[in-house]
């Protein structure tokens, strides 16, 4: 392997451990705008400089090797560049995207009001049980009181947010219908 090759061969090999780095470490570096949004992150960085190292050390693979050192490197380069630019560019969409990514919000107590679920574990009058309820698709399961008893298997309506882990809650199992005494 030649000298030329093996320069190609350091230079990729710096856009990987460059592209290592960024997803370890996370965004170490960010050049460009100074309100960190800008073209140039560390992932396309990597990806142009390991795209010019692997493309122009493939480039070197493939030419004559009768040909003078300074047309390789420029036909390297070149090659290299052109495998560059889309990597580059896959890397700049990719981060954006994961970047920009839209997330809901955190679950807080203040989500908990309104939730509606079912009792696993009875729920003494002014004592605690447990309910799971279901909020924002998930099934979570927290320590519950009522102002009456609730048998397991009842379900319920959270009234308020005790604490992050404890809340109050009401049956919203249908009353039975009242015996009239009517002839049966």
């Amino acid at each position: 392997m030649d000298a030329v090759a093996t320069a190609f061969l350091v230079v990729g090999g710096i856009g990987v451990a460059l592209l290592v780095l960024s997803l370890v470490a996370g965004e170490i570096a960010h050049l460009g705008a100074a309100d960190a949004d800008g073209p140039v992150s560390l992932e396309v960085v990597a990806a142009l400089l390991g795209g010019v190292g692997f493309g122009g050390a493939a480039a070197v693979a493939l030419l004559p090797e009768d040909l003078s050192t300074a047309p390789t490197v420029a036909l390297a380069l070149l090659v290299g560049a052109v495998a560059a630019l889309p990597l580059a560019w896959g890397a700049y969409r990719l981060s954006r995207a994961l970047r920009d990514m839209p997330t809901t919000e955190t679950l807080t107590r203040d989500h908990l009001a309104g939730a509606q679920g079912v009792v696993v574990s009875a729920v003494p009058a002014g004592g605690y049980g447990e309910v799971r309820l279901q909020l924002a698709g998930q099934g979570l399961k927290y320590t519950a009181r009522s102002d009456v008893p609730l048998p397991a298997g009842t379900p319920v309506y959270v009234v308020e947010a005790l604490s992050e882990t404890a809340v109050h809650v009401v049956s919203t199992a249908p009353d039975p219908l009242p015996d009239l005494g009517g002839p049966a």
